[in-house]
């Protein structure tokens, strides 16, 4: 919230300090009445909120930028104090063959260039969807290859701008602010970069992810793409991005799937088509149906659920497999999903199964881990076994006969991981792979790793690339 007073003094979370009036949980924004993430004033003692009702949000810090002053002079004092501690554990990082910035490819040495982001306070699910999306290489070079758009002019170009709703929305560009965070990444110059403007658009055109609070990675990574999908659709600044897709003969045509509108980059390389039967159990009836998805989010088959490792002895251990074949395989619709059948002209019982009419350049797929009980979201913390390479899909085809071997085998490019017990707190990493070198993405920190490490994590998000080229027969 835009306070008259922010020049002047500092707008704070009343949950990160201790108040003697009441509790933060108590007060509510003056606008809205929400008690979702209040924030007061310093000065004003104006409570508001950073919730979706209110358009405007906090910046937490002054215009002269007093607060990041201080966090910089504390960053620094705790630098001093654990200087020697610090150069002793950088050392011992530079010595291991796993997490140095030097890397000897067949006998010369290279250096590992992979840049990681900061975190800006509860940003982890940010950071690993944007690491996993800048190494699916078709995907990430689109963007990096857009021209530059110019969102100010004149006396207020070069400033970092804090959108509000006093400005308008013609500053605010989600897909040109996504183009500079992809080209900060993998250039080596610098260690770390900070999100921060990419963050602000975020906050205004989505408002659920407004605040400072953990956020569920899959949701995020939904809401990114298909904001990106309609930005992209109408261009911006006059620059038609359609026209750019057309021109890629990579993604042509045929590798087209349209949601909500025309095809971007987004459903060229994302899209794919379910065919979703529907048979009456009374009549016969079937009814089909073609719904476009950008991602797949399968169930943990029950019977695993209890199980929370990979070497834990009791039964089988739940892979990939089945998960996609839950996913696709028979079902009876309980009581309350019956059918409406035409022919009967009433809700019956009836059975579903999905069959993928068409499959993605991308396959992504989600892993649903938190689920509902009676009064909160538990996390189901089994490991589910998933392939490095040679994803085999084509058992889960319509029409199997109608595509070439290649075409359904798919190898990972990057994994997101969640840390922890709820979707509202933990921690978010990323794995992913980049000129044949797997890397983990830690927000800040970047190290290499192997391949056994990989496929030992418990994966919430998975990404597969379509083989392109003819490979070994692993499959899954």
């Amino acid at each position: 919230m835009e306070c008259p007073h922010l020049s002047s003094s500092v707008c704070i979370a009343p949950d990160s300090a201790k108040f003697p009036n009441g509790s933060p949980s108590s007060w509510c924004c003056s606008v809205c009445r929400s008690n979702k993430s209040p924030w007061v004033c310093l000065t004003c003692s104006s409570v508001h909120c950073g919730s979706y009702r209110c358009d405007d949000f906090v910046v937490n810090d002054t215009k002269l930028g007093l607060v990041q002053k201080v966090r910089e002079h504390l960053q620094n004092l705790e630098n001093s104090a654990f200087t020697a501690d610090r150069h002793r554990k950088r050392k011992l990082l530079e010595n291991s063959s796993l997490n140095s910035k030097l890397l000897k490819v067949n006998g010369s040495t290279t250096a590992v260039c992979a840049t990681g982001l900061r975190n800006l306070g509860n940003t982890c699910f940010m950071n690993a969807i944007l690491q996993s999306l800048s190494n699916i290489e078709q995907f990430c070079c689109y963007f990096k290859e857009l021209p530059a758009v110019e969102l100010r002019n004149g006396k207020t170009a070069g400033r970092r701008t804090y959108h509000t709703r006093s400005q308008g929305d013609s500053n605010v560009s989600l897909v040109e602010e996504f183009r500079k965070t992809l080209c900060a990444l993998w250039q080596g110059s610098q260690t770390a970069f900070s999100p921060e403007s990419l963050f602000y658009v975020v906050w205004k055109i989505m408002p659920n992810f407004r605040g400072y609070q953990q956020q569920d990675a899959h949701e995020f990574m939904r809401y990114l793409l298909d904001h990106l999908h309609l930005e992209l659709q109408g261009g911006f600044n006059g620059i038609s991005r359609s026209s750019i897709l057309q021109e890629n003969s990579t993604l042509s045509a045929s590798n087209k799937c349209c949601i909500n509108g025309a095809s971007t980059v987004v459903t060229a390389i994302f899209g794919g088509i379910l065919q979703n039967e529907v048979n009456c159990l009374i009549c016969g009836t079937e009814s089909r149906k073609f719904d476009p998805f950008l991602d797949l989010s399968l169930d943990i088959p029950s019977q695993f659920r209890n199980k929370r490792s990979k070497n834990q002895e009791n039964g089988p251990t739940c892979s990939l497999r089945d998960c996609l074949r839950s996913f696709t395989d028979l079902e009876e619709l309980d009581e309350t999903e019956l059918y409406m059948c035409h022919k009967c002209k009433k809700k019956q019982k009836s059975t579903k199964k999905f069959w993928i009419q068409k499959l993605p350049k991308v396959l992504c797929l989600h892993l649903k881990r938190f689920h509902w009980t009676a009064y909160l979201r538990n996390k189901v913390d089994t490991y589910v076994e998933f392939p490095l390479r040679g994803l085999d899909m084509k058992c889960y085809l319509l029409e199997p006969e109608n595509s070439g071997p290649e075409n359904c085998l798919y190898d990972l490019a990057a994994v997101v991981v969640h840390h922890g017990s709820g979707v509202g707190s933990g921690h978010y990493t990323a794995y992913a792979t980049h000129e044949g070198r797997w890397f983990h993405f830690n927000d800040s920190t970047v190290t290499l790793t192997d391949e056994d490490t990989v496929v030992k994590a418990k994966a919430y998000i998975l990404f597969y690339v379509e083989r392109q080229a003819k490979a070994g027969s692993d499959k899954l």
